[in-house]
């Protein structure tokens, strides 16, 4: 890993495999599989295995034998590595194997209102934010669209009654890093799973070509940036990437963006004690938030092996949010799901073992 940070917000467009899996595969390529089937038969199974959420063998109005053709001819992405639970069963983390032998995570969560599936679209990342435990692994490879899919389709089975209401891509990797194949995600959750636009949510860690690319889109998705600090010197240490693209030009990708789409933006904000919890950074962080009418969700840092911090006293959030909310930010405390199997904001990593102490940032004296 280049201890300076990455150099370009685009890693090696790496794939492990060139197997055609389930959720790969297209209208147009399962009209060609399908092409001695009556014409019918290609909606009847697109249904069952994106509305329904169906294994092939469970596709009752199709005949035995092409329930077998589809489960050898159209196979899974991800393999069950395994599951742990949280919050009294509300939580579910799921580590998947790839083919290949990479390894990535997924998140089930269950609120009163909701249910939220936190997906991953790299194995590893390759942005290298210290206090990310995505980023202490380094970047593995790229997911496909039908890997990225596919870890809603077992999240949705394994939600039983509860309907998956919400898709947030800040699992595993840089979403915007993998557009395209992110993207193509996008819509096939939107038009075949159903999840509405505005309950689709993804987050980077502020890639401007991404976001601009983003604002002429054709889908009104939310936008969350990674901010985690309001000025270079520290946001440099924090978010490498930033000495690519600096505040400026950061803030100015969102306002295109905020102005094409008409869609409220989002900033996260990972509270790290001593490091960017100080009223200085609120009031930073608040003259960009109101430019931008932005609202900022406050995360407690969650613990990571390789980062030799911690995180925010819980006084200090929550006197941080009030001084936000006296200077005109909507802002909200994110509640740290998960945080005790590590399938937390910044906790994934695919059972990777840090192999070395990440320095803290230097806190600058004003």
């Amino acid at each position: 890993m280049n201890p300076d940070g990455p150099t370009s917000p685009d890693p090696p467009r790496t794939r492990a495999t060139t197997r055609r899996t389930r959720y790969d595969v297209g209208r147009g390529d399962l009209v060609a599989l399908l092409a001695n089937e009556p014409k019918y038969r290609v909606e009847q199974v697109w249904d069952g295995l994106y509305r329904q959420a169906k294994e092939p063998s469970e596709l009752t109005n199709v005949s035995k034998a092409l329930r077998s053709r589809l489960e050898s001819e159209l196979p899974t992405a991800l393999a069950e590595v395994t599951r742990v639970t949280a919050d009294d069963g509300q939580t579910t983390k799921f580590l998947w194997e790839l083919d290949g032998g990479g390894r990535i995570e997924t998140v089930l969560m269950h609120y009163d209102d909701r249910t939220t599936v936190c997906v991953s679209t790299q194995a590893g990342c390759a942005m290298a934010c210290g206090f990310c435990a995505t980023g202490q692994a380094g970047f593995e490879r790229h997911l496909s669209t039908g890997e990225i899919v596919e870890q809603v389709v077992r999240a949705r089975r394994e939600s039983g009654d509860r309907r998956v209401s919400n898709i947030v891509f800040m699992g595993m990797g840089e979403p915007l890093a993998n557009y395209d194949a992110t993207w193509s995600a996008v819509h096939r959750l939107h038009d075949d799973l159903g999840i509405g636009a505005r309950h689709l949510t993804l987050s980077t860690v502020g890639l401007v070509p991404g976001i601009r690319r983003l604002a002429t889109a054709d889908l009104p998705v939310n936008l969350a940036v990674s901010l985690h600090a309001a000025d270079d010197e520290l946001r440099n240490e924090l978010v490498p990437i930033n000495r690519r693209y600096p505040l400026d030009a950061l803030v100015e990708a969102c306002k295109d963006y905020v102005d094409r789409t008409r869609r409220r933006l989002s900033f996260e904000w990972a509270m790290i004690s001593d490091v960017n919890d100080r009223f200085e950074d609120a009031e930073r962080l608040a003259g960009i938030a109101r430019h931008l009418r932005a609202h900022v969700n406050l995360i407690p840092l969650n613990s990571t092996p390789g980062y030799a911090v911690r995180g925010s006293s819980r006084n200090r959030v929550h006197a941080f949010a009030e001084d936000l909310r006296r200077r005109g930010v909507n802002v909200t405390v994110r509640d740290t799901r998960g945080s005790d199997i590590d399938a937390a904001c910044g906790q994934l990593r695919a059972g990777h073992d840090a192999t070395q102490l990440l320095a803290p940032p230097t806190r600058r004296m004003t």
